[in-house]
């Protein structure tokens, strides 16, 4: 009985020692703080942070599924933020649309080096290897820095900011006319549209108040300068059609003067050619008469010569006909005739000679006859 007893009660100590036990760990189990990220989250109230130092900062958006990829690997970069000396942050996109228009992020994830104000735009895969090689072996040096206007410092940036952040507003007004209260999308664009024509008269009419709050009359004689200045640019419009109007005309004009100086210059030129053709007429029917009276000359000469050559031949012929009369004594007179004989015979031409004159003369014909040709 005694030790049916005691093992119930050794079952209830053991209970409540376990039950002291768990009562003892869970509130220090409770005291000990979650993990907390290194990541800095970035707003615009505070991104002006990365102008001092060295950061990274990644822009995701919450439905991106490549974001979420990489998001394991971005908390182990900033782990190790301080071995490396580095600050991290990153950027929601949708609740943050004016830094995402001041770096002007086009793709989600998007990565950016920062080092002293000096910004630069990170391309390589969100690895965690890839991020600390990135920032131990200094391979930012060889990136070119967004300088200038791109610089998300520069007050175009700036500007580009403000209209991200317009447009940020307008879209979460959309969601909230859509989503919230369930009115058609078709509603929420014609409320938006009515809206940019309201504030467009409004604006107008804050301008036009403006200019009258600080207009200054003018003298009566500047007052008269002014609307003949008016006048001027009220007739300014017509003026203008005119001179369209007359465009044409003038057009036509410039036409017909080049084409009647293109006849004028083509007139010319065949004056031209006319005036070289009857030059060269003129000019072959000298050279023509020329080398006639050349041949008539040449043909007189040569008829002189030959006259001369006939009467040599004449002369001599008479010359041996005409010797002495016959003497008293006959024997002298025969002793003599056989010598004047033979003397006549060698002075009388010969024929052989008479040939090589009259074909050298045929030969000098034909050259004149060639020549007049």
């Amino acid at each position: 009985m005694a030790g049916g007893r005691c093992g119930p009660q050794l079952t209830a100590l053991l209970a409540a020692w376990i039950a002291a036990v768990a009562a003892t760990a869970g509130p220090e189990e409770a005291a000990l703080p979650p993990e907390q990220s290194r990541v800095q989250p970035m707003t615009a109230s505070n991104w002006t942070l990365v102008m001092e130092g060295e950061w990274m900062l990644k822009f995701y958006a919450p439905w991106c599924p490549s974001c979420q990829q990489t998001d394991s690997e971005w908390e182990a970069f900033a782990k190790n933020g301080e071995i490396l000396q580095i600050s991290v942050g990153k950027v929601d996109v949708i609740q943050e649309p004016g830094l995402s228009g001041r770096f002007f992020v086009t793709t989600l994830p998007a990565f950016f080096h920062a080092k002293d104000g000096i910004f630069r735009r990170y391309r390589g895969p969100g690895i965690f290897e890839d991020l600390q090689n990135y920032i131990l072996e200094k391979k930012w040096q060889s990136v070119e820095p967004l300088t200038g206007w791109k610089s998300p410092a520069s007050l175009t940036m700036s500007g580009m900011a403000g209209l991200f952040s317009i447009s940020g507003k307008i879209w979460h007004l959309h969601n909230y006319f859509t989503v919230t209260l369930g009115i058609p999308a078709w509603c929420s664009y014609v409320f938006f549209v009515i809206a940019t024509l309201v504030f467009g008269l409004f604006m107008g009419l804050v301008l036009v108040v403006i200019s009258e709050c600080f207009y200054v009359p003018l003298p009566r004689h500047l007052s008269e300068r002014s609307a003949k200045h008016t006048q001027l640019i009220t007739e300014l419009p017509l003026f203008i059609q005119r001179i369209f109007l007359f465009l044409p005309s003038i057009e036509q004009n410039r036409r017909s003067e080049e084409a009647h100086r293109a006849e004028q210059l083509q007139d010319a030129e065949e004056e031209k050619d006319d005036s070289n053709e009857e030059e060269n007429k003129d000019s072959l029917v000298d050279d023509e008469e020329e080398k006639e009276d050349l041949g008539d000359e040449d043909e007189a000469e040569e008829e002189e010569e030959e006259d001369n050559l006939a009467a040599g031949v004449d002369e001599e012929r008479s010359e041996a006909n005409d010797q002495g009369p016959p003497g008293e004594d006959g024997v002298t007179r025969e002793e003599v005739e056989p010598e004047e004989a033979e003397e006549g015979i060698s002075e009388q031409p010969c024929p052989a000679d008479t040939e090589v004159v009259e074909d050298s003369l045929r030969q000098r014909k034909s050259q004149h006859a060639d020549k007049g040709l």
